[in-house]
């Protein structure tokens, strides 16, 4: 009975070794294998290193981003700040002044007024472009610039654009070069440089969100007898604008001068979220005239237009709803000597296609006196090229 005993006994204390063996073996093999494991991932992108891959991933990501810092740089330097002083007559009636004295209830009184703006100075001689009606009316100009003023004299305006031109005396100046506004791409990063709000040398950033744009914002401007028509085919950005930053530059990442910035859309008078300027083009050759003749040198195809559309195209028969229809020759215009005639359709203007009346009259607009433009047509179902002298 105590063999027996004895027998179990040194057997059960036998198997208990056993399994706390088996069991500490399993739990070590366990352990290997786990840190074996964390030491192969731990491993395996050390021969990369992680600080070296989190800044390869940086620098790439840096280089898909516009480095706008040069050309806030060469911009500030070319942007001045323009002040004015202006007096304008205003007519009042007072009913009780003919009521009571027996005098006239219409009398005309003299308003004394101030008001800002931007410019750019876009040639060394002390040439600078902004808004006509940043100096609408003024009878003082001051251009801030560098800490110093200047008078500024008014070398022409140019109402059918919204646009003129200024000189201060001085020469040797840092100035912004003229880009090709046709050549801007949507979604491209610019920059508006101004003076909002009075706060001078301000720099915002935005994209070109559409071109071509017609807002209707000069069209109370229209007078034939004046020679005044209307050009609207701006520039619409993001980029923030507000009061003061009417005339000021819209750069591109260049440097380089691709708009006057001139108005925003907004219910309140600030910045909500889009804003407007006039293509460098268009600009160039205003600015051109106005130094070398005082005044703009206008062309006009001689014809009248309307926006092609289905409707359009369905009621006129035509054979494609993009372009321009012309709906009449104007008796002595450009085109009433040359080969264009009624329902013709005008999609391309040299090289630069047209599916706007505002891209038409943005082309037309950068022209001079005696230059020839093909025009390409659609007649019917033939496509035609026809040239026109603009005089």
């Amino acid at each position: 009975m105590k063999r027996t005993f004895l027998k179990i006994t040194t057997a059960t204390f036998i198997g208990v070794i056993a399994g706390a063996f088996t069991v500490l073996s399993f739990t070590n093999k366990q352990d290997q294998v786990i840190v074996s494991s964390a030491e192969t991932v731990l491993e395996a992108p050390a021969t990369i290193s992680p600080v070296a891959f989190t800044n390869r991933q940086i620098d790439n990501d840096c280089d898909a981003y516009a480095d706008l810092t040069p050309a806030s740089e060469k911009g500030v330097e070319t942007v001045v700040h323009i002040t004015t002083e202006f007096i304008r007559e205003e007519i009042t009636y007072d009913p009780f002044l003919q009521l009571f004295y027996g005098e006239d209830a219409y009398k005309t009184r003299k308003r004394h007024g101030m008001a800002s703006g931007s410019g750019v100075i876009v040639s060394p001689e002390g040439y600078i472009v902004t808004n006509n009606h940043v100096v609408q009316d003024a009878h003082k100009i001051t251009i801030s610039l560098d800490g110093n003023k200047y008078n500024g004299e008014l070398v022409g305006t140019d109402p059918s654009t919204d646009l003129a031109v200024i000189k201060i005396n001085k020469s040797n100046l840092k100035y912004l070069e003229f880009a090709d506004s046709d050549d801007l791409r949507l979604g491209e990063w610019v920059l508006a440089i101004g003076n909002p709000l009075n706060l001078q040398t301000t720099i915002t950033a935005g994209i070109v969100s559409a071109k071509n744009r017609n807002i209707d914002l000069l069209a109370g401007n229209y007078n034939p007898e004046e020679g005044v028509f209307p050009v609207e085919s701006f520039i619409q950005t993001d980029a923030a604008v507000n009061s003061g930053n009417s005339g000021g530059a819209l750069v591109n990442q260049q440097g380089e001068l691709v708009g006057i910035n001139t108005a925003i859309a907004s219910g309140n008078g600030f910045y909500t979220g889009y804003s407007f300027a006039i293509p460098s083009n268009i600009v160039k050759k205003v600015t051109y005239d106005l130094i070398q003749h005082g005044e703009v040198k206008r062309v006009q195809l001689g014809v009248n237009i309307m926006q092609n559309n289905r409707e359009v195209a369905k009621s006129n028969q035509l054979a494609t709803e993009k372009g321009v229809v012309i709906t009449a020759i104007v008796n002595g215009g450009n085109a009433a000597s040359a080969d264009v005639k009624t329902k013709d359709v005008i999609l391309s203007v040299g090289n630069k296609s047209i599916a706007s009346i505002n891209e038409l009259q943005a082309e037309i607009a950068v022209h001079q006196p005696g230059d020839q433009i093909n025009l390409g047509i659609m007649r019917g179902q033939e496509l035609k090229n026809v040239s026109i002298l603009l005089k």
